[in-house]
């Protein structure tokens, strides 16, 4: 019999100490448990510690950079990538041990998530088609350079897992209102010197249209009021976005 092929899971942290615990039992099927900390100020470590001695930590600059720092410190090829909000299930836990058992051709694996929001996964809209990939070898893999939803660039061809991750983005709206404030920061930052001049097109037209998108075309209607919610905050994001594009090249914040 062919040797068991051994995965790494690397999992993001900061201020993690209410995810940390469940994530890294989701992942206690990897061969290494390797835990990037930007310097947490409550008790992840402390309860990360339990289940790994595998730390490191690392100022944060931005998602991209510091999974990619982290990468090639992996000690197995096969990596499994898990934020600290995410869950591997069951299922999908034995799809990527029989997966990376199998001799892949391919170099990565994309994953649908499971986005759970307001006490539900929402089905419909862009979330309902929320795809990510998180099965990968890290010789052929890496995050291109954005601040915000950057995606994984690979020297190699993917392929689908069949079951989903679990994503649980939502602990309060108050709490989904300021990450989404400071996703648009990160995202103005990144354009604002590529883009061209701000006007009601993107201030209005554009963010109507992402709720009209969202709520109606993509069936948004069918989650009920967390679908409303989240078409409604998506387009307030996007006008946000553009807003501070206006503030930074105005020196104003």
């Amino acid at each position: 019999m062919s040797e068991k092929v051994k995965i790494t899971a690397i999992v993001p942290t900061y201020n993690e100490e209410h995810n940390i615990e469940s994530v890294l039992q989701s992942v206690a099927f990897a061969d290494e448990i390797m835990v990037v900390d930007s310097f947490s100020t409550d008790k992840t470590i402390e309860l990360a510690k339990k289940y790994t001695n595998c730390i490191i930590q690392r100022e944060y600059e931005n998602s991209a950079s510091q999974k990619n720092w982290a990468i090639p410190q992996a000690t197995h090829e096969w990596i499994v990538l898990v934020d600290a909000d995410e869950r591997i299930t069951p299922e999908l836990q034995k799809e990527i041990i029989e997966t990376v058992n199998s001799n892949p051709k391919e170099v990565g694996f994309w994953m649908r998530r499971a986005n759970m929001f307001m006490g539900q996964e929402i089905k419909h809209g862009s979330y309902g088609r929320d795809k990510v990939i998180r099965l990968f070898k890290k010789s052929k893999c890496k995050y291109e350079p954005k601040r915000v939803h950057s995606e994984m660039i690979t020297d190699g061809k993917t392929a689908w897992l069949k079951n989903k991750l679990q994503h649980n983005t939502y602990i309060t709206f108050d709490h989904h209102i300021e990450k989404m404030n400071r996703y648009a920061w990160w995202q103005a930052e990144d354009l604002h010197k590529k883009n061209g001049s701000i006007n009601p097109f993107h201030l209005i037209i554009k963010p109507a249209y992402s709720f009209f998108k969202e709520y109606i075309f993509l069936g948004g209607f069918r989650d009920g009021i967390p679908g409303f919610v989240h078409a409604a905050v998506d387009s307030y994001a996007i006008a946000t976005r553009y807003f501070k594009q206006w503030l930074l090249r105005k020196n104003l914040k």
